[in-house]
């Protein structure tokens, strides 16, 4: 679908119908989803506890993949940039995918063998009447967290002699930038439209609608990159 867009066979259409109510998107029978309480929770020290691991990465960037995509679906007549963004975005978040699957093969699993939780996309359904929502909460609050988070994980990989899998990790972690990056400057866009100030607007969303904060420590150098600035980020940590 992203080589059709960018030949230019597959564009927004005018006279396209309005957008169906939200609801769940594909997904295999498995993996079985549960509370996130419920998701076992194992060490990297054992070949099973590494996949897991990474089943879990890999859980996230498949939903990644049906997120970017509603983004594309949902938001109707917005500038060509912002399909061309969310389209591309769509497009590293299923490679990602692909080479998390094929590191979980590599050690003897699949994508289902372990229980997974449906947080992210119940952040979609939360936010689907509304695009500056969308860009505040899932790019700049969900995705912007693997920003924080990816570089302990890859330390800690390394650590226990998995290099195939940080080395993963740090492609995802550098590709992620840019994708929190599209988030910021859509929601920018919006804000700038709607006459809001992008940082107070930010933080008040957050203490609304992100239950229990937003935890650090921040990545600061890969969030300022992303289109954060400074006072958005000692705010966020005056709320911890």
């Amino acid at each position: 679908m992203a080589a059709a867009f960018r030949k230019g066979a597959l564009a927004p259409r005018a006279d396209s119908p309005a957008p169906e109510a939200i609801g769940e998107p594909g997904r295999p029978a498995r993996p079985r989803l549960v509370m996130p309480r419920d998701v076992p929770q194992r060490g990297l020290g054992s070949v099973e506890g590494r996949a897991a691991f990474l089943h879990a990465i890999a859980h996230i960037e498949f939903n990644a993949i049906n997120l970017a995509w509603d983004a594309v679906y949902r938001f109707r007549a917005m500038p060509d940039g912002y399909y061309a963004d969310w389209v591309g975005v769509a497009d590293d978040e299923a490679r990602h995918f692909e080479l998390l699957s094929a590191r979980l093969g590599e050690l003897g699993f699949a994508y289902g063998d372990f229980d997974a939780h449906n947080g992210l996309w119940e952040m979609a359904v939360k936010t689907a009447d509304s695009c500056l929502r969308r860009m505040a909460l899932v790019p700049r609050v969900l995705e912007a967290r693997g920003l924080d988070v990816t570089p302990g994980m890859i330390h800690r990989l390394r650590s226990n002699g998995d290099e195939a899998s940080a080395a993963i990790l740090e492609l995802i972690l550098r590709e992620e930038v840019a994708h929190v990056a599209a988030g910021s400057r859509w929601y920018h866009w919006h804000c700038e439209r709607e006459g809001l100030a992008p940082g107070r607007e930010f933080i008040r969303l957050v203490r609304e609608e992100v239950r229990g904060g937003v935890r650090g420590p921040f990545n600061r150098p890969a969030r300022l990159a992303a289109g954060f600035d400074e006072n958005e980020i000692a705010q966020l940590e005056s709320l911890e």
